[in-house]
């Protein structure tokens, strides 16, 4: 599988995101979807499920360096020591050493972003994060955490899909050398009934979700399509086999329109759209 890298993080190209899944289920799911080829799970505190994540993982019977898994610290927990005792946390439930990305999950405005800054780039010091980042920061935050890490900071998670204009943080992003990483890649089920999709789709044999993760794929950004269908697991991963034109490329970028963002919690910054 392809890789994006950024500051020596190696990010498999397609990851298996796991926001919803809980228990068995959630088992289930990371075992077949390790079993079917991806190497990148992508899990979070708040989500209630690290647990499970890290049984699927070992169930699978893959070496731990063999899959790049993330985990993100929820907004409440930034304060120095907290943070820290929320990655012991977190390492306990995964049942791991070390996490291959730690992720600020959502910034918190009651706490200072340099004390945050600070902490994380401490745990990549000790060891229990190979690699850090953010999550739904906006530009002005991307500027001033760059500034103030004294670790590089390899990855910005964000909420990317045809519909939702991510230009200016996804530009803020790269240039500082960072990957980045869609979530609601397939804009919760909005993708399959998109007209331009289908017709993209299929002209090439494929499914109006396999475009969508094609087109994010082909701009070197790396979407975490969440499912509970097995079927759905190998048709994600059939979006790395063919080539979107500069022509498909472009209808897609028209698909762009203003109030398609679909989550923004209390938390969430000022958005730059």
């Amino acid at each position: 599988m392809d890789v994006i890298e950024a500051y020596g993080a190696r990010i498999p190209i397609v990851g298996f995101g796991t926001m919803t899944l809980k228990e068995a289920l959630c088992v289930d799911m990371v075992d077949a979807a390790l079993r079917l080829g991806y190497r990148h799970l992508d899990t979070a505190q708040n989500y209630g499920n690290e647990r499970e994540v890290g049984e699927g993982l070992r169930r699978s019977g893959l070496r731990r360096e063999d899959v790049f898994v993330t985990t993100k610290v929820w907004f409440n927990r930034l304060a120095a020591g907290d943070l820290e005792r929320s990655v012991d946390e977190s390492l306990q439930r995964l049942e791991l050493p070390f996490v291959d990305l730690l992720l600020i999950h959502w910034p918190n405005a009651q706490i200072l972003l340099a004390e945050s800054i600070g902490v994380l780039c401490k745990v990549k010091r000790t060891g229990l994060a190979k690699h850090i980042g953010v999550a739904n920061f906006n530009v002005a935050m991307l500027e001033e955490a760059t500034k103030l890490a004294t670790e590089p900071l390899a990855a910005l998670q964000i909420e990317v899909h045809p519909y939702l204009d991510q230009t200016k943080v996804i530009a803020a992003a790269r240039r500082h050398g960072m990957a980045v990483v869609a979530y609601c890649p397939l804009a919760r089920g909005k993708v399959p009934a998109d007209e331009t999709l289908q017709r993209i789709a299929q002209a090439h044999g494929k499914s109006p979700a396999q475009v969508a993760l094609r087109w994010l794929e082909q701009q070197a950004i790396v979407p975490i399509p969440r499912t509970s269908k097995r079927e759905r697991l190998a048709e994600n991963l059939g979006s790395l086999d063919f080539t979107l034109s500069a022509a498909e490329m472009a209808d897609i970028d028209k698909l762009k329109r203003p109030g398609s963002r679909i989550v923004s919690p209390p938390q969430a910054p000022q958005w730059d759209t």
